[in-house]
């Protein structure tokens, strides 16, 4: 299916955000996740399905000194 990831398009064969959040390696690491507009908590992840043509924002937190 396709979905929108950060603004850009992109094929996915994940159907759960988890899945999504697994293949980009960020399992483990500081992150916040908006699917269409709607913050997603991460305890609620593993049952957020992906449909096609979802907008989905991933922002990663960075740390530094």
């Amino acid at each position: 299916m396709q979905i929108y990831l950060n603004g850009e398009v992109q094929q996915t064969t994940c159907t759960t955000l988890l899945e999504l959040i697994q293949e980009l390696a960020l399992d483990g690491k500081r992150f916040a996740v908006e699917q269409n507009e709607m913050i997603i908590p991460k305890s609620k992840l593993a049952q957020s399905p992906i449909c096609d043509a979802d907008r989905i924002e991933i922002i990663q937190a960075v740390g530094g000194g």
